[in-house]
């Protein structure tokens, strides 16, 4: 909001000074400017212009601030302002209430007639006998008053009208509508009175006007997140958060107490200088405080603690299993708990806490009001409901047709426990997760897990029951489904066999692979130990375990193949499950070749068509497992879900596609969900490759702390690369060196090359940059020496750009661009035109590309002093900034988008943690560059697509909301 002056006469009454200019105030609340402004100006209207002014919002809307900061700025410019002390009053409700507030008052007004007006009051308050002596009183109430901001300006702030008693709120509304104290504003603020509220109903009628505090907007409440947290925030937080609400989003309180409650488990992160989320987005929820619980939620009074019990009884059982009318229809015969569920649920919807769906679906408003719920104190045991819930159908039907029939009674089978027998749960549980009339995978899922914590390792329907589970997670990419059914299958490994020995070698197999989806290794050192001596007994299953390593998943171990006639085939059991995402033997091997020699690959590479070998060597360079899997498996990979390594695989396309932001909101995604899993040692390699992000950015602190989580046991060529990088930035050169090559070492003694060529060009660089042709020839011999053994695509760009730099070949430099270029690897392209613009015809050009890719990418002092010294060597200039900005800029599309989203430029800048200042300085460019006049214009030409086809902004639209956060450049 702009700053605006106002210049006002002196007045004594007003409590002006003639000349002196007021400026507008800034408060510091969001979304809440011009309420304030509203508030300050009435308790700043003293004397003849003074008005009475009612501020009215729902519960956490935020009246109390708005008053407390409007004080504030009324206080800044020499208005006095005092507060109406209802709550303290000692007399009884009603005029006697209101006449010992008012002697409050009074007692702050310090001059020669204060005594004679407090003697009034209680002379006044003395005859008080019948209604006419209570209109004598509010007469004098209200002259009082009157007289003594003759005196002393003054206004009064009278908050929580909505907790008034009827009798006083219906006193205070006769005073201000029939005894107004002249010359005193007064300004109220609550809740809008409820239909029962007959006192309350006076005050709007009281009031010169009504201000109404809307609920903040989603941007306003992004923007509010932000400033309570300090720190830029993922998108993704603000989305849970509002979310997790329902229709409290709006609400600066709820919103508050849903921060509070994240401090206090630690449910925050910072990554990169953001906050994150780091538990599951289900699991937010508001402040545990009873008291609390019942201001924000319950409309007009606050909630016993019967009322709260029973809310929480019924929270547990929409937990645990999804609740609907008719479930508690067919139980109110019984009487006892399942009627005073009913009762209380009566109550919760008339309060609007509990909502019903038109198919009798029950759930809470307020998510995270239901997720507060459930840590309160268990009071009530639901599981005897869902029991009879679940009798009630059973009775009459039978376990497997009430499955079959109602499989959504799965759920309440599966929360009764114990309550239910075995001989009925299963039957129901089965039938429930094999009915198509529920076709969700996870639901399906969760009824398998449930019928097998009641059967055991012995019963015949155990292996049967794991292995139609897995096929389910596998083809629906449920890999944590899958995982889950880790203690079941070793209870049956332990156990006998029996006949169907291959089915449960398959699940192994189908749990391994899961396993390396969620980049979780039972070879670590904090891995269960009965997992690998499980894996032991299951050869095929244990040589696929053996990818981890190869793929920076735990530690490399040895991998022994067999060759044999089923080598090359996929196993029957893939066939007989209905899915093939496992992949064969050859398959594995093929998998493990891919990492290491030519010669290997050869024999291993079973006629794959060339365009699935490059795909699977260059994912193998990045210890891409769900890329590598995509390449061999093909159309039986089931690449969809949100496994780490599938949101691995998404990172390296970002990475290598130039669209860095990106990559590093992946990287903070996988960390966060591997805190949230429990599992916070997974996604070594996404840590890795954010630290030379962030590297490559100058960002040496960022850096180091994405290194800082990666154990120093782990030595995959992308850490090894990135180590290099940040120490000899650091100033640490011959260290960073030393470590590399030990590195090398050890990834070629592991037989890990893929990745290694990377390492050396960086070694390579650094000793060109160090003026060392000895170490620049040893490392290039080295290179050629990998790409003799190695042959892929990667290693063959590598040589040909350390060809360029050595030896000043342009045209090897160039192959390799053109290379790169092809195979879409972004930041290598930037390393081959800073080769070009040293040995190349026209380094003009080449600076000018290296310069405007690097500026995308948010290239840093390192990249930058490299381009600067081959410019000066070549005696040309470097290109200016804002040349290299004025192609595609995806920082310019996400601020576009911000703007179309309708966000001021002071959210903007919360957003992306810069100041208004710079947010503006973009702007401004941004309409000389479109030819756009306003806000307005700019939105619609992004909207309507123009921007993109004329080349000004990406055409592969904009990111979600806020984008990544990345402060916009200064200048």
């Amino acid at each position: 909001m702009r700053t605006r002056s106002l210049t006002q006469p002196f007045d004594v009454k007003n409590g002006v000074k003639r000349g002196v200019v007021v400026q507008r105030y800034r408060s510091p609340l969001v979304g809440r400017n011009g309420e304030v402004e509203d508030v300050a100006q009435a308790l700043r209207s003293a004397g003849a212009a003074a008005r009475t002014l009612l501020v009215t919002g729902g519960a956490g809307t935020g009246k109390t601030a708005v008053l407390g900061e409007a004080w504030r700025a009324a206080a800044k410019e020499g208005a006095k302002v005092l507060r109406l002390g209802w709550e303290g009053a000692r007399g009884p409700a009603g005029t006697a209430a209101l006449a010992d507030a008012v002697c409050g008052v009074l007692a702050k007004i310090h001059d020669s007639r204060q005594q004679a007006r407090v003697t009034m009051v209680r002379r006044a308050r003395s005859q008080t006998v019948g209604r006419g002596s209570e209109v004598a009183l509010l007469s004098v109430l209200g002259e009082v008053l009157a007289d003594a901001a003759q005196y002393v300006p003054f206004a009064l702030i009278v908050d929580d009208t909505h907790r008034m008693p009827d009798a006083t709120a219906s006193a205070l509304g006769l005073l201000l509508r029939a005894f107004r104290p002249a010359g005193v504003p007064v300004v109220m603020a609550g809740r809008p009175t409820g239909p029962g509220r007959v006192g309350g109903a006076h005050l709007p009628a009281a009031a010169d006007r009504v201000l109404e505090l809307p609920p903040l907007s989603s941007a306003e409440a992004g923007e509010l997140i932000v400033r309570r947290l300090g720190h830029p925030v993922e998108p993704g937080l603000v989305t849970a958060v509002l979310r997790s609400l329902g229709p409290l989003a709006g609400s600066p309180a709820a919103v508050l107490s849903v921060l509070a409650s994240l401090e206090e488990r630690g449910g925050l992160l910072e990554l990169d200088g953001r906050m994150c989320l780091t538990v599951p987005e289900g699991g937010l929820r508001l402040t545990a405080d009873v008291t609390d619980l019942g201001r924000l939620v319950w409309p007009d009074t606050a909630p016993d603690a019967g009322t709260v019990g029973m809310a929480a009884a019924l929270a547990r059982l929409i937990e645990r299993a999804g609740l609907r009318l008719d479930d508690l229809h067919r139980l109110r015969p019984l009487g006892g708990l399942p009627e005073a569920v009913g009762r209380a649920l009566d109550d919760l919807v008339r309060d609007r806490v509990v909502t019903v769906d038109r198919d009798g679906g029950i759930a809470f408003a307020v998510p995270a009001l239901a997720a507060a719920l459930l840590t309160l104190p268990e009071g009530r045991d639901v599981r005897s409901l869902h029991a009879a819930i679940t009798r009630s159908v059973t009775d009459r039907l039978g376990p497997a047709a009430t499955g079959a029939a109602h499989p959504r009674l799965a759920d309440h089978a599966a929360a009764a426990g114990p309550a239910l027998g075995a001989a009925l749960a299963v039957p129901l549980l089965m039938a429930a997760a094999r009915s198509s009339a529920k076709p969700d995978s996870f639901w399906r899922a969760r009824s398998y897990h449930s019928a097998l914590r009641h059967l055991s390792p012995h019963d015949t329907r155990t292996t049967g029951v794991l292995r139609e589970s897995a096929a389910l997670g596998l083809r629906y990419a449920d890999h944590t489904g899958v995982l889950a059914l880790g203690e079941p299958l070793l209870a049956c490994l332990d156990g006998p066999h029996g006949a169907d020995r291959g089915g449960l070698e398959w699940v192994t197999r189908a749990w391994t692979l899961s396993a390396l989806h969620e980049h979780r290794s039972p070879h670590t050192d904090d891995a269960d130990p009965r997992y690998g001596a499980a894996l032991g007994r299951v050869p095929a299953a244990a040589l696929l375990s053996g990818l981890g390593g190869l793929y920076g998943i735990g530690p490399v171990t040895p991998m022994t193949f067999r060759p044999g006639p089923t080598a090359d085939r996929v196993p029957d059991a893939d066939r007989e499950s209905g899915s093939g995402a496992v992949p064969s033997p050859a398959e594995v091997r093929l998998l493990a070749a891919a990492v290491g020699g030519a010669a290997e690959f050869e024999r291993a590479r079973r006629g794959l068509p060339r365009d699935a070998l490059d795909r699977l060597r260059n994912a193998a360079a990045y210890g891409d497992l769900a890329g590598a899997l995509e390449a061999v498996l093909s159309g039986r990979y089931a690449g969809a879900g949100r496994s780490t390594a599938v949101q691995y695989h998404a990172m390296v396309r970002e990475y290598l596609a130039g669209h860095w932001d990106g990559a590093l909101s992946g990287a903070r995604r996988i960390e966060t969900r591997g805190r949230t899993d429990g599992a916070a040692g997974v996604g070594q390699l996404a840590r890795a490759l954010a630290a030379e992000i962030q590297l490559v950015r100058g960002e040496l602190g960022h850096a180091r702390e994405w290194l800082d989580l990666i154990p120093d046991s782990v030595s995959h060529p992308l850490v090894t690369r990135a180590r290099l990088g940040v120490r000899y930035w650091s100033g640490q050169r011959d260290e960073a060196l030393e470590e590399a090559w030990r590195g090398v070492r050890r990834a070629r003694e592991s037989g890990l090359l893929a990745g290694v060529d990377r390492v050396l060009l960086r070694i390579l660089s650094i000793a060109l940059e160090g003026n060392d042709p000895e170490a620049a020839r040893r490392t290039m011999e080295e290179m050629e020496t990998l790409h003799e053994e190695s042959a892929s695509p990667m290693t063959r760009e590598v040589v040909l750009l350390g060809r360029g730099m050595v030896h000043g070949d342009a045209d090897s430099a160039l192959a390799a661009y053109r290379l790169a270029g092809r195979r879409v690897d972004v930041p290598l392209r930037v390393d081959c035109c800073g080769c070009l613009a040293e040995v190349g015809d026209d380094p003009e050009s080449w600076l000018a590309e290296a310069t405007r890719s690097g500026h995308a990418l948010g290239m840093g002092r390192p990249v930058r002093s490299r381009l600067g010294a081959a410019a000066r060597r070549r005696n040309v200039s470097l290109p200016r900034r804002r040349a290299a900005r004025e192609g595609r800029s995806e920082r310019d599309a996400r601020l576009i988008a911000m703007v179309s989203e309708g966000a001021t430029n002071r959210q903007i800048a919360a957003r992306l943690a810069c100041s208004e200042k710079t947010v503006e300085q973009r702007l401004t460019r941004l309409f000389q560059r479109t030819g756009c006049r306003s806000r307005v214009e700019l939105a619609a030409a992004w909207l309507d697509g123009s921007l993109a086809r004329q080349g000004l902004v990406p055409d592969d639209g904009p990111r979600p909301y806020g984008g990544d956060g990345t402060a916009l450049p200064a200048g």
